[in-house]
């Protein structure tokens, strides 16, 4: 998949060039000198949260090894990018989420630092989350476990703490958050499971589980575990509706009656 998605990328990179001349150079350095994605994906992170005191270079060297050291990031980097382009209207191209969306962009680097996190190099991806925090006004924990397709759209004010667990093909909105509720060091945030929609300003707070094809109501407060296949709303949320798709987060559909 990696290399078909990245012969698309080069196909329209090289398309855009010829459409709007001004981005030449900027396509260049970010796409067509690149030999291959994750060499590109790296490049594109870096230079969003270099330092002064780490800077471009030093990162994306960090980041290249963690990319060509691990086959499971590549391939939900991919996949990733795919949810996004399938499943947001908005997305003419594959490579608008690898240039321009901060959604598809934290998630990634989210993902370098959870490699990091399992490696005991917990501060360094402290760090990076604190870039992530400042550059793309979201902020998820090193310690969050997230499965491949999965698309955070807008993503500004989304917050998802350090034992949340997503699974698959899950789409989440700006302003959700995936919270606490207590102080104990163990499970405490939520687990999502496969297919789920949470839509706008949605809150999920605590060890509760989201069953596989749920859809959570924009604006919802979830303290309690929510079945499989339900769509849920309302302060505090209760089960309202059944979603029409086995699978809510493809569709994006975030009405409660369908």
């Amino acid at each position: 998949m990696e290399k078909d998605i990245w012969s698309v990328i080069i196909q329209e990179a090289k398309c855009l060039e010829i459409q709007e001349p001004e981005l030449t150079d900027f396509l260049r350095n970010t796409i067509s000198m690149h030999d291959c994605f994750e060499n590109a994906l790296a490049s594109i992170l870096a230079d969003q949260v270099s330092t002064i005191g780490f800077p471009v270079l030093h990162l994306y060297e960090l980041f290249n090894k963690v990319l060509l050291s691990s086959i499971k990031i590549k391939n939900e980097a991919c996949l990733d990018l795919k949810a996004c382009f399938d499943r947001d209207a908005a997305c003419e191209y594959y490579l608008t989420p690898l240039l321009y969306f901060k959604g598809y962009q934290a998630l990634q680097l989210q993902r370098i630092a959870n490699f990091l996190w399992n490696q005991n190099r917990q501060e360094l991806a402290l760090f990076l989350q604190s870039r992530m925090t400042d550059v793309f006004c979201l902020d998820i924990h090193p310690g969050a476990q997230f499965g491949s397709g999965i698309m955070i759209d807008h993503a500004t004010g989304v917050v998802i703490g350090e034992t949340s667990i997503v699974g698959n093909n899950v789409s989440i909105l700006h302003g959700v958050t995936l919270g606490g509720n207590s102080t104990d060091r163990g499970k405490r945030h939520p687990t999502i499971g496969d297919g789920v929609l949470i839509s706008a300003g949605a809150k999920i707070l605590g060890n509760v589980k989201v069953g596989d094809g749920a859809k959570i109501g924009a604006g919802s407060l979830v303290i309690n575990h929510v079945l499989p296949h339900v769509t849920v709303a309302g302060v505090p949320a209760s089960v309202v509706g059944v979603p029409a798709q086995e699978q809510p987060a493809l569709a994006m559909n975030q009405r409660f009656d369908i």
